[in-house]
């Protein structure tokens, strides 16, 4: 038989000491039976505090919480999960109001595409709106084959896998492809979905300055021996920022220390290039440069989910270690059907790129004659205007918003404080009309607001 002091030894002495006096008085009232073990499993639960077991006492939440009482103190309402009713484009309505729209990745104005659409319903009628089960378990559907054998002849690639979600795709892939004994590299202002890629797959990690190839040969010459596999991961166009990854000195380092290229091209597939295909053509490089080229398709795209282009040995390997791809359901037949019809378009409409190049070269030159800090920006589908301050931002973004411009505030903690900003999202649909609009009022309540809060 177990003793008291062995049933209560991974206690702390003040717990031991009110255990065993709760104890005493159970035997002065008489009920002893088994009571050590007892107590001491009541004891413990009694010292749990909220905050482990309610979501509404997480201090997350809490957090969460004094966030927004600051916002509504400062005269900032809530700009995320408004309703949309109906196709986000060059303009959107909400409340029965339309608005300029600068909040949509709808970067060639493919989505709503009669021709797009078309496809979807034949591919729903034929398949269903579901592929019911992984792609290992339930099979194929000639449009999951189609969009990936499609997107590999796009990229110049040998082959491609696609991914019911974006951000899954990083996730799994890095998860997948790397582990303890291996390095990951990236810049400094990477997606989420990498840095959660990286830490599901045990590598180490280290970040270099935003696109300072120097520091990134530095930390390769010093680092590379150490480790087994060494990945660098850069974004085609960056998210926040709007700038492009420098790929030619990029492949130089890889190829001079041996490691593997992993470039997102989520913001910058249907972008870069006189053809759209991306950060490779910009810069008039091969894609077998590239070791791992990623995109989503939510995008120019206008569908869900992401891919992997790159090699046949890359793909088979992801085909079936992959988590997010072996056990996940498939892409929904009528989401690949979508997404090919909008690469068919993009190939056979390539104008669209060269009219989203030429308004995000508008959008930045007229910003700039207005005095408006664009930060990194370079002029293509992203253009942040840099305000600088969490709170200045939101109340910027609700009077856009009451002058019929939608355009939100990234605020922290998605960057830091000092560098809040409103973010720009352009279309090919977009005129230099509506630009000069909405950069001209931007330029005015932004004046406004400094001069109240100063």
């Amino acid at each position: 038989m177990t003793s008291p002091d062995t049933r209560l030894s991974g206690l702390s002495r003040e717990d031991k000491q009110k255990i065993l006096k709760r104890l005493m008085e159970k035997r002065r009232n008489g009920s002893t039976a088994d009571a050590p073990t007892a107590l001491a499993g009541n004891a413990v639960v009694d010292e749990v505090p909220q905050s482990f077991y309610r979501f509404d006492h997480f201090p997350e939440y809490h957090q969460l919480q004094i966030q927004r009482v600051v916002a509504q103190r400062a005269g900032v309402e809530n700009p995320f999960f408004m309703l949309h009713e109906g196709i986000a484009r060059d303009t959107t309505v909400i409340g029965n109001r339309q608005y300029l729209n600068f909040a949509t990745y709808n970067y060639i104005d493919l989505n709503g595409d009669p021709r797009i659409v078309e496809a979807a319903a034949l591919a729903a009628q034929r398949y269903g709106t579901s592929a019911s089960a992984s792609r290992v378990v339930s099979g194929e559907r000639p449009p999951h084959r189609e969009l990936e054998r499609g997107l590999a002849d796009f990229l110049g690639t040998e082959d491609c896998i696609v991914f019911v979600s974006g951000h899954a795709t990083n996730v799994s892939t890095i998860a997948a492809l790397l582990g303890p004994k291996d390095l990951i590299i990236h810049d400094r202002l990477i997606h989420n979905s990498v840095l959660q890629g990286a830490i599901m797959s045990g590598a180490q990690r280290l970040s270099f300055a935003h696109n300072d190839m120097d520091m990134l040969d530095s930390l390769l010459t010093e680092r590379r021996r150490n480790y087994e596999k060494v990945l660098i991961v850069v974004e085609g166009i960056y998210s926040m920022d709007g700038d492009v990854a420098p790929l030619p000195k990029l492949i130089e380092l890889k190829q001079r220390h041996k490691a593997l290229l992993m470039v997102d091209e989520a913001h910058s597939i249907g972008v870069l290039g006189k053809t759209g295909r991306g950060i490779v053509e910009h810069f008039g490089l091969s894609a077998g440069d590239v070791d791992i080229l990623m995109g989503t398709l939510s995008k120019t795209f206008v569908g869900c989910g992401g891919y992997i282009a790159g090699s046949r040995a890359l793909v088979e390997l992801l085909k079936f270690t992959a988590g997010g791809f072996v056990y996940s359901v498939g892409m929904p037949p009528p989401m690949a059907a979508a997404s090919k019809a909008a690469l068919d378009i993009l190939i056979a409409e390539p104008w669209r790129v060269g009219q989203l190049q030429a308004i995000g070269q508008y959008f930045l030159t007229k910003a700039r004659s207005l005095g408006l800090d664009t930060g990194y920006a370079q002029g293509f589908s992203i253009v942040p205007i840099m305000i600088g301050r969490s709170v200045l931002a939101g109340r910027l973004s609700d009077a856009l918003l009451q002058r019929d411009i939608n355009a939100l505030p990234i605020i922290y903690p998605a960057v830091e404080d000092r560098a809040a900003r409103l973010r720009f999202f352009l279309s090919s649909s977009h005129s230099p009309q509506q630009i000069d609009t909405a950069l001209e009022i931007t330029a005015q309540e932004l004046a406004r607001l400094r001069s109240e809060l100063s």
